[in-house]
């Protein structure tokens, strides 16, 4: 990947920080990793106790107890909380609603205590939890109005903190955020609602990529504020790992005044490596024993953020912070995060509104991600749909890749393919030249190993792509198969990109003089820019299914006999829906007349069987079995009828136990029956509808006994993580362990059965096709196997089979 410096606004960009360096930190960069949730400190705008959780005796204080209690730590440390305030409501609100109530450490739990101070009761905003033996409460005195009304200036609306006005705006918020039709206008929104209900200077969104790294997707700043951070992206290192698993914990982070000297926990924990707070308090000359190791402020409301990041704070000109996380599917999708220049207390109603509202705003982007990634997939799978049928109905099926030669380009969204058919190679779209294509191939046969390889980038992989860099950055390679050199390239061309970092994204990576590297905070902020070059736009997950699924299509309908197929789909399709029709008719119309022919037979038979010659009595016994076999065959057009309008039940089972379930009927439907069932490995748990799969069982397994002459009769079911069927073992491998991915999963049943004529497969999965004579093989009306490919094909899969005739057949399905 080429990366060049461009012009930046500030001068940092001359330090001479290696550009190519920029984007992606180097191997021995220092990460800031150490564990700050045990800081041992927290903020002074409030006061933290530690609890034991078998008596409530206090076990550990914030220093500065004296200021808001009027008791020092030495009159606290060993006493029970009863000194402070009734134990009572905070031992119930620890405990769970269950029949068996444990005490919580996974949240946060507000409430409102009176304590008892040396001046006298005093109310205070609490906040409980637990963390191992240990409960922690944080208290911050009730203040009043901490915040101004309204101005044009950016300035919250709400006055005096009350609940109605917070209540009323909130609301108002909600439904704004409900009826934002983008996602681009949702985090617009949630910036101005933050803004209005906190009055902070600065109020953005900070997104975070799958690697960590963020940037500015939107913002408000106070009209003062010069610099702008939207569009300015920062590298992974700036929120590392650790403070993002913590930001996925606690979804709410206030720092009232960043710069403010934290206050120790007494007793401080001993021994203990030294911690990045600074600790600014005077030690106290006490006699308290030392705590064993420190105490988790991984939940903490007033855990005190580290040197580094007040650091940083400072140098961007913040005094306090506020910080919400956005929760996407349980992950960390991005941030909202407030700056003010001046020191900035809210109080625990705003904060508990900024926190409600950025909730709203997780579900709301959570369900505006996933209908723009639906639409996307849908677009994707339509184009999919119609190349996978045009191929299957295509005499040459390369014909139907190449022609038209937009919608093999539209599966994955690229500008050129290739298309490599053993030796021929045609070119659609803007691409390589064939010698060019050809060397690349070769290089990819050599080099990689898998059937899929993609890169936005070529050119780190393969040097020689620097030349076709205008039309082949980018390169999505699906290798349908090595023994008959099947492959399909798609290209992306190069797209400069100008990457916009708030400074350079190495600041703050030094070296001693011993030559180790430290991370320090940021200096920069001011915009410096990257231009990267020979890349192209990166493959998107569903662009790389696109191809995949593309590549079972060819495997498992063009390359074994595509044209069989594609005849025996195509008659399908028109027979189940006059099926569908018919079985409707014939349940209204057929069966109540065939029902009385059969009732008028029986009756002949049973009154006048003395007035009937022996003809009469042989007519009127073909009746009766010519009306039965008819019921018969009209109940199995009601069921296939019925299979395709009756909805799904999807339920995540064990296939296993559906198989047991599906034996134990057939033994006992058939006690003459005698088989051994094979089960080389455990099948895996899989969504399906277990009544409908209990019967492709049970269908399947029936068929492999019934057509079976010999004294030993087995069946063998299994399973293969692979996409392409012909790669079957005969005898698969060990137990690989359940699993839940559909996508490359065939199952398979196989017998020893008499085995089907090669030009017969293709009439097997016919309705009312029958191989034999009624009176052989317990007859049956041509029904089971039509059935089977029915309920499969209702959950999205295949079903094929593959015999030698007088050997067995195995037949083959897919569930999605």
């Amino acid at each position: 990947m080429y990366k060049v410096n461009s012009n930046s606004q500030d001068s940092a960009s001359a330090l001479g920080i290696s550009t190519s360096e920029s984007t992606e930190q180097r191997p021995d960069a220092p990460t800031h990793d150490y564990p700050i949730h045990l800081i041992n400190a927290i903020q002074p705008h409030g006061v933290l106790l530690a609890l034991d959780r078998t008596d409530f005796s206090i076990v550990q204080v914030s220093a500065n107890t004296q200021v808001y209690l009027g008791l020092t730590p030495e009159q606290l440390l060993g006493e029970s909380l009863s000194l402070l305030c009734a134990i009572a409501p905070i031992r119930d609100l620890l405990r769970d609603t269950s029949p068996n109530p444990a005490p919580t450490s996974t949240r946060v739990t507000p409430i409102r205590l009176t304590i008892n101070t040396a001046s006298g009761p005093a109310d205070f905003d609490s906040f409980i939890h637990c963390t191992h033996d240990t409960i922690i409460l944080e208290m911050e005195p009730v203040a009043a109005a901490d915040v101004v009304p309204f101005d044009p200036a950016g300035q919250s609306k709400v006055t005096n903190g009350g609940f109605y006005a917070v209540y009323a705006l909130v609301n108002l918020a909600i439904e704004r955020m409900q009826q934002a039709e983008t996602r681009e206008a949702l985090l617009t929104l949630i910036v101005d609602e933050i803004r209005q209900l906190t009055g902070f200077d600065r109020v953005m969104v900070y997104r975070f990529d799958a690697q960590g790294a963020g940037a500015v997707v939107a913002e408000y700043k106070h009209p003062d504020l010069e610099a702008s951070y939207l569009g300015l992206n920062f590298p992974a290192r700036e929120i590392p790992a650790r403070c993002r698993e913590l930001y996925v914990r606690g979804k709410l982070r206030v720092t009232p005044h960043i710069q403010a000297h934290s206050v120790p926990l007494l007793p401080p924990p001993d021994p203990s490596p030294p911690v990045s707070a600074p600790q600014t308090e005077p030690p106290l000359a006490t006699q308290m024993w030392p705590a064993t190791q420190p105490l988790d402020l991984s939940l903490s409301v007033l855990r005190s953020p580290d040197a580094c990041c007040a650091e940083y704070y400072s140098n961007m000109g913040v005094s306090a912070a506020l910080t919400a996380s956005l929760i996407k599917d349980k992950q960390l999708w991005g941030l909202v995060a407030c700056h003010h220049r001046a020191p900035k207390k809210l109080s625990y109603d705003i904060r508990a509104a900024c926190e409600l509202l950025v909730q709203v705003a997780s579900s709301e982007l959570s369900n505006k991600v996933k209908q723009e990634d639906l639409e996307q997939r849908d677009r994707l799978r339509q184009i999919q749909s119609d190349l996978i049928s045009a191929m299957a109905e295509a005499d040459n099926f390369a014909e139907a890749l190449i022609e038209p030669e937009e919608r093999l380009l539209s599966l994955v969204n690229a500008s050129g393919a290739a298309i490599c058919l053993g030796k021929d190679l045609t070119l659609v779209g803007e691409t390589p030249n064939q010698e060019q294509v050809r060397s690349l191939m070769d290089w990819a046969s050599e080099q990689t190993t898998d059937s899929l390889f993609h890169t936005a980038c070529l050119s780190d992989a393969y040097p020689d792509a620097a030349a076709i860099k205008s039309v082949a950055s980018g390169l999505l390679l699906l290798q349908i198969s090595k023994v008959q050199h099947y492959q399909i390239l798609w290209f992306r061309p190069e797209v400069l990109q100008t990457i916009n970092w708030g400074g350079p994204p190495n600041d703050g990576i030094e070296e001693d003089e011993q030559g180790r590297v430290r991370l320090g905070p940021r200096q920069s902020f001011s915009l410096w820019q990257e231009t990267v070059q020979a890349t192209a736009l990166p493959w998107r997950s569903d662009e790389i299914k696109g191809a995949i699924a593309l590549k079972s299509a060819i495997v498992g309908i063009v390359l074994k006999k595509a044209d069989e197929l594609a005849k025996l789909n195509r008659a399908l399709h028109t027979s189940n829906r006059e099926l569908a029709s018919f079985a409707y008719a014939a349940a209204h119309d057929l069966k109540e007349p065939l029902r009385g022919i059969y009732n008028y037979a029986n009756i002949l038979v049973e009154d006048y069987a003395t007035v009937l010659d022996d003809a009469g009595l042989s007519y009127l016994s073909d009746i009766q079995v010519f009306s039965q076999r008819m019921e018969t065959l009209i109940n199995a057009l009601l069921r296939i009828a019925g299979l395709r309008q009756t909805e799904l039940h999807l339920k995540t089972v064990s296939l296993d136990e559906l198989l047991e379930n599906a034996v134990d009927v057939l033994r006992a439907s058939r006690p003459d029956a005698s088989f051994e069932l094979r089960r080389p490995k455990s099948l895996p748990q899989v969504e399906c509808d277990p009544v409908l799969v209990n019967e492709v069982f049970r269908n399947l397994i029936s068929n492999a006994l019934k057509y079976n002459d010999n004294s030993e009769k087995w069946v063998e079911v299994g399973y293969e993580s692979t996409g392409a069927p012909q790669a079957l073992p005969k005898e698969p491998s060990e137990d690989t362990g359940n699993v839940e991915n559909l996508e490359n999963l065939v199952f398979y049943i196989r017998d020893n059965g008499i085995g089907i004529r090669q030009e017969h497969l293709t009439m097997v999965f016919q309705l009312f096709k029958r191989l034999h004579p009624q009176d052989r093989y317990d007859g049956g009306a041509g029904v089971g196997l039509a059935v089977v490919n029915q309920i499969i094909d209702r959950h999205g899969g295949r079903l094929w089979v593959e015999s030698v005739f007088g050997e067995g057949s195995t037949f083959y399905f897919t569930l999605g």
